[in-house]
């Protein structure tokens, strides 16, 4: 330890023996900066504003920390406040997001003369943070105009001296900062008047990105499908928008009240009713928000609405009397209830509130900036050095004789340097990140979870997932590119009951051409499970191996039970949509040559697999591909089975193409009385566009039907998209 102390002064003492001594000697050290909002209010509900530092106590992990900064904002005051100047013109694109401020880089000293206190922290003394965004891509041209006339409304008549405005957008492409923080009101309604308001469609961001519309012409323009594919269908984009706007946020350690204008977020639903959100970013945008000190404020933009049995203008009514039943009203209040369901929890559990069913949209604007009331900033730097990526719970105590309540955020995750782990480390890291009730995620993951029955009681159940692979970092060896990714999932059944489990590692080696393209093409994966029907849970994770950023993907689903005994109209599995036949051998993880896979997954035949396309976006140059199973048709003691299928593309309500009728006979051997349906249909004879796909089924001999939806986007021509890894089923 003495020698520690002392060579930096033989250093120093050296270098002026030498004639350096006006160079001078740089030291340099790594601390970090804690930053807490904390409320405290006594019983009466009432700010207490005329405490001092001494009257707090903080500890991290148990251990006192030495206070650093300590300031009072006061926002309850009607004197006016020195303007804070706007900066025009500002768009920036949330794909390089600061560190969350909670934990905040301290400056480093560039010499002896610079060691000192730190530069304040609070950008903002005595300001109510306020941010605005206008998610533009769920809500309608009414909605937009009326998110539009309330914005101004609250601008012009609402504001009070201490509020400071930041306006952020939001489409299909990244989340943009139209104006930083800033008290100057013209300045604000000029952007807020300058937005376009129009027809909002989640293609809209396509028309930047060298694709068409869902009008026009088929330009041939190169398309980038990476990003975009992943944000038209996807509900999980919109969350990753919350939680980057709460990342950007993060850089002010003062309180912020985000307003969230959408119309709603529809939870959405895979093939026969299998939810694909992606829980796991809900939780992960809910987290983020809390660690940077933001509280989520959503507003409807629908107003209050009723609604009408038959529907309203917007869509084309239905025939007969089924519009006036009470299934489909129901029907109808569900889907409403089911919007504003995931914006609830994301205003309740970061303390904000939801504001619907009403016209006057500046009401919940007021409750949002109302609801941050006085409060106090403390500041420590810890005294943990570890950069073990750990969770740090801190907690704040007054001097005993103060009775008061403490509003503040419990604790922050440490850093982590990812190439300092030991494999057993990196081991420890998945399984811990496995069980973790804050969910990790640096990389992004969308799934698709499907079901075919194999007998009775054993269902196989198809898991896909695409990373983007722009968020993939690469390593160079002996000249090539290569990354490494590695796996971990458990399945469980509605006891909690481990039913399946996924552990892998792939390493992927790419040409230097090869490895150039990964930026803007989706890495797959997909495994499986053979299970009963029931109720599940499925929580999957996924690590890069190069800066050990990690990716979580969290749902719970159902799969039917699909009995011979069990009457249903026509039994059917989930609908895989595809635009990807790719043989077996050709899989990055080859799949187990002990196991029949033909036989366990209906998605390979003939040594092919059917990778499905999860994002439901394809190109003019592909072909779709269609598969689904029936089972037990209807059957005449005299007769073969016979089921008539066909495919067919609406967009709007005009039909554009229809396939030729397709009819069963055979049933596949071993897998009972089920008859497998599939379609090709080249995507070149299709407009450029969003479709709604629908399959027809008939069974002749049980004069039964049904039919099954989903809606896809064709793109322009462009290069394949993905690579597929295969990982056998579990079971």
């Amino acid at each position: 330890m003495k020698r520690l102390i002392i060579a930096p002064i033989l250093i120093l003492m050296m270098a002026r023996m030498n004639g350096q001594q006006d160079q001078g000697v740089t030291f340099t050290t790594d601390v970090h900066l804690v930053i807490l909002d904390v409320s405290v209010k006594d019983k009466s509900g009432k700010v207490m504003a005329d405490l001092k530092k001494s009257d707090f106590t903080l500890l991290e992990d148990g251990k006192p920390q030495q206070l650093s900064v300590f300031e009072f904002q006061r926002l309850d005051s009607d004197e006016p406040l020195p303007p804070v100047p706007a900066t025009k013109d500002v768009k920036v694109a949330a794909a390089a997001v600061p560190a969350p401020a909670m934990v905040a880089a301290a400056p480093k000293p560039a010499g002896p003369s610079a060691i000192g206190s730190p530069k304040p922290v609070i950008r903002y003394q005595d300001r109510r943070l306020v941010a605005m965004l206008f998610d533009f891509s769920t809500m309608a041209t009414a909605e937009q105009a009326r998110a539009q006339k309330s914005a101004l409304d609250f601008l012009e008549h609402q504001l009070k001296p201490a509020d400071v405005v930041a306006i952020m957008t939001a489409g299909t492409g990244p989340l943009k900062i139209e104006q930083d923080f800033t008290s100057d009101k013209d300045r604000l309604i000029e952007v807020i008047k300058k937005f376009s308001i129009g027809e909002a469609s989640d293609l809209a961001g396509l028309q930047g990105n060298g694709g068409d519309s869902t009008q026009g012409e088929d330009t041939g323009a190169a398309f980038n499908a990476d990003e975009t594919e992943f944000n038209i269908f996807n509900n999980d984009r919109k969350l990753v928008t919350l939680e980057s706007a709460a990342k950007l946020l993060a850089a002010f350690p003062e309180k912020k009240a985000l307003i969230y204008f959408s119309s709603g977020l529809e939870q959405t639903t895979g093939s026969a009713g299998l939810g694909n959100d992606n829980q796991a970013q809900l939780e992960s945008a809910v987290n983020a928000a809390k660690r940077a000190n933001v509280a989520f404020y959503p507003i409807d933009a629908r107003g209050l609405a009723a609604t009408a049995p038959a529907g309203d203008a917007s869509s084309a009514g239905g025939r007969g009397t089924s519009a006036f039943t009470g299934a489909n009203v129901s029907s109808r209040a569900a889907s409403r209830d089911n919007s504003q369901e995931t914006l609830s929890t994301l205003a309740s559990d970061t303390g904000g509130k939801l504001f619907v069913d009403d016209n006057d949209l500046t009401l919940g604007m007021e409750k949002a900036r109302d609801d941050i009331s006085s409060y106090y900033i403390l500041g420590y730097y810890s005294n943990n050095g570890k950069l073990d990526g750990k969770y740090r719970r801190t907690t704040i105590k007054l001097n005993p004789a103060i009775q008061a309540k403490l509003d503040y955020k419990g604790g922050y995750f440490g850093d982590k340097d990812f190439k300092k782990f030991t494999s057993s480390d990196k081991e420890n890291q998945l399984e811990q990140a496995l069980m973790l009730g804050d969910p990790l995620t640096d990389l992004s993951i969308s799934g698709e979870l499907d079901y075919f029955r194999l007998s009775r009681d054993r269902y196989f159940v198809p898991f896909s997932i695409k990373i983007p692979g722009a968020e993939i970092a690469l390593a160079k060896s002996k000249g090539n590119s290569q990354t490494e990714l590695e796996f971990i999932g458990q399945l469980r059944d509605d006891h909690t009951k481990l039913v399946g489990v996924v552990r892998d590692g792939i390493k992927i080696k790419l040409a230097e051409q090869t490895a150039a393209q990964l930026s803007s093409r989706p890495v797959g994966y997909d495994t499986g499970f053979v299970v009963p029907p029931g109720k599940y849970t499925l929580k999957f994770l996924a690590r890069e191996n190069e800066t050990g950023k990690m990716g979580t993907y969290d749902t719970k689903f159902t799969i039917p039970d699909l009995a011979p005994d069990k009457p249903a109209v026509l039994k059917t599995s989930s609908v895989v949509w595809s635009s990807q036949l790719q043989p077996l051998k050709e899989t990055l993880a080859s799949a187990d040559p002990k196991k029949k896979s033909e036989e366990s997954d209906p998605l390979v035949e003939n040594g092919q697999k059917l990778i499905p396309s999860i994002t439901h976006v394809f190109r003019k140059d592909q072909s779709l591909y269609v598969y689904m199973e029936v089972y037990d048709p209807g059957v005449d003691p005299n007769q073969k089975p016979s089921v008539a299928a066909t495919l067919s593309f609406y967009r709007g309500k005009t039909k554009s193409f229809e396939s030729q009728p397709v009819r069963l006979d055979s049933f596949i051997p071993k897998r009972g009385q089920t008859l497998p349906i599939r379609f090709q249909t080249p995507l070149g004879q299709l407009a450029a566009g969003r479709y709604t796909c629908q399959i027809n089924l008939i069974d002749e001999n049980g004069h039964k039907f049904s039919f099954q939806r989903s809606d896809i986007v064709v793109l322009p021509a462009a290069k394949p998209v993905a690579a597929a890894v295969t990982k056998p089923a579990a079971e």
